[in-house]
């Protein structure tokens, strides 16, 4: 079986326990990072993981170098990434399961997102994350990871789903609808905790990507497909490019959008952040 959105953490822990089962062998990974506290992810990983995982972290290993109109977690290079999923011991073969303690929004949907572009479809998010292993009576390993370098997996990101802040601003009505993933008070442009101005790209929608989840997991696939159908309004699934406050938490849409058969929609990687970089673009509130 391969798991290709979603896993639950009781079937991660039968795999676990019988890794002979399955026709691939698991790579299984902790994404867990505190945006207020860079040094977070790694010690709570110290404290307690998944045994087996590997830990990737979302500022050195998830992100790249800055550009302009890249926001706060530019998109990485197809050579970095490479240098990464053999890091992780992630090769072709790989079931891949990510996790983190935000129900998939920092930053396990991020890395399976970057997993898809990269063509790799065996990669799934564990549903509630770590406090649903946790609650399933999971085991826990503490320390370091112990995973070994595969080496550098080749391969390229699909592009064609990567949109750029000028890509952002070229976009018609016709083309696409920003869909903003940010809490609405953020999106209103009542508070701002990260950026240094407070709003949203004018024409954006705003579906709060806490929208996607009942009691800290997903919805039902029929649930999130009647829900997304009705925000495009008539659009295909790939007039939506998913936006939040730096391409992050609007992984988490995309993750959503393909666990309900909706598949082919876009991430403008730099969002918010990205947008904001230049003093001159037009901004919405409220």
């Amino acid at each position: 079986m391969t798991w290709t959105t979603l896993v639950d953490a009781e079937t991660l822990m039968n795999a676990l326990r019988s890794p002979t089962s399955s026709s691939r062998p698991l790579a299984v990974v902790d994404a867990r990072v505190d945006l207020a506290d860079r040094s977070a992810g790694a010690r709570r990983f110290a404290e307690g993981h998944v045994p087996g995982a590997a830990r990737v972290d979302l500022e050195t290993d998830l992100s790249g170098p800055h550009y302009p109109g890249a926001g706060r977690h530019p998109w990485p290079s197809d050579d970095a990434f490479a240098a990464v999923l053999g890091r992780l011991g992630i090769t072709p073969d790989h079931q891949v399961v990510v996790y983190d303690d935000a129900q998939g929004a920092l930053a396990a949907a991020r890395l399976w997102f970057m997993l898809r572009l990269w063509g790799h479809e065996a990669a799934a998010v564990l549903d509630g994350g770590w406090s649903a292993w946790q609650a399933a009576g999971g085991a826990v390993e503490t320390g370091e990871s112990r995973v070994a370098d595969a080496g550098p997996y080749a391969g390229v990101f699909d592009d064609t789903r990567l949109l750029q802040t000028d890509d952002v601003v070229a976009l018609r009505p016709e083309d696409g609808v920003v869909v903003d993933a940010r809490a609405a008070e953020r999106y209103r442009g009542d508070v701002e905790p990260l950026d240094r101005k407070a709003g949203h790209v004018p024409g954006a929608l705003n579906r709060p990507f806490a929208s996607n989840l009942d009691g800290g997991r997903f919805k039902s696939p029929s649930r999130l497909r009647a829900e997304f159908d009705a925000l495009l309004d008539g659009r295909p699934a790939a007039s939506l490019v998913a936006s939040c406050g730096s391409g992050v938490t609007a992984c988490h849409h995309l993750l959503a959008l393909e666990h309900a058969g909706l598949r082919g929609a876009r991430l403008y990687t730099g969002s918010w952040s990205g947008w904001i970089e230049d003093d001159a673009r037009p901004i919405a509130t409220g």
